[in-house]
């Protein structure tokens, strides 16, 4: 069985047994998949909290495995310190024994279905500017005024990090990878979404970058059957082909 859902930021009640009682039936073997801001590496490393220990063993503890797209909320830098291992075709981060982040660019095959995966997505509540950490501590001065008239902003290395975004390698990668696939797979799972969709079904209005542009490339010349996605906290079915996904855990295969 294959399970898609979205958005998690560190919060995973969603799969308590009372709530995603298909559980009961599965195994390993059996996949979850989140669609970014899985948000389980959050702490920075030295300051590691009981509650991320806990979520995470959790996880690992549950009778199917766990694997995401990086969205923005994620300690990109601690994320990529994890073990890499080849998992179902493809690279992943091993962050548990059954918990695994899925590396932009890859392609995996889960119950003979291929995934193409890549996560990432542009910060949107960063419109006040970026906060630099110093040893001086200045910034946090910096915090409380900014917090005090409401500013949208993030603090850099502590909730922020500029690796939201791909690198040119990463985005090269990927092109080769669907390339030795005749540039056919099954599905695609993203955080964000092609910018035309964006721009024409998502009422959030973010700007265009680099990656939406990129996915708007995909999007083109990639033949596929569907296209799941999270980042914009909505449930929302767009046409057969693309699918919003938030809180819900809707059934793939």
């Amino acid at each position: 069985m294959i399970f898609i859902t979205g958005d998690c930021h560190g919060e995973f009640n969603r799969f308590s047994m009372k709530k995603f009682s298909d559980q009961r039936g599965m195994n390993k073997n059996d996949v979850v998949i989140i669609c970014g801001d899985f948000g389980g590496i959050r702490d920075r490393e030295e300051w590691q909290s009981s509650e991320e220990i806990h979520w995470l063993k959790w996880l690992d503890d549950k009778n199917f495995t766990t694997v995401f797209v990086d969205g923005n909320h994620e300690n990109h830098e601690r994320l990529c310190k994890f073990p890499e291992i080849m998992w179902n075709g493809g690279r992943v981060h091993q962050i548990r024994d059954s918990v695994f982040h899925l590396m932009r660019g890859e392609i995996y095959t889960i119950e003979g279905h291929t995934f193409f995966a890549f996560g990432g997505a542009s910060s949107h509540d960063i419109s006040d500017g970026i906060i630099e950490m110093d040893r001086e501590g200045n910034w946090i001065k910096t915090v409380k005024v900014w917090r005090k008239p409401g500013k949208n902003f993030r603090i850099k290395g502590l909730e922020w990090w500029e690796q939201e975004l791909p690198t040119d390698e990463e985005l090269a990668y990927a092109e080769q990878s669907l390339k030795e696939h005749d540039d056919q797979v099954d599905y695609i799972i993203t955080h964000c979404c092609p910018q035309h969709i964006a721009d024409d079904y998502i009422e959030r209005n973010d700007e265009p970058d680099i990656l939406t542009n990129f996915f708007d490339a995909i999007d083109r010349k990639v033949e596929y059957k569907k296209w799941f996605f999270g980042h914009y906290h909505d449930e929302k079915e767009i046409g057969e082909k693309y699918r919003l996904i938030y809180k819900q855990i809707v059934r793939l295969l």
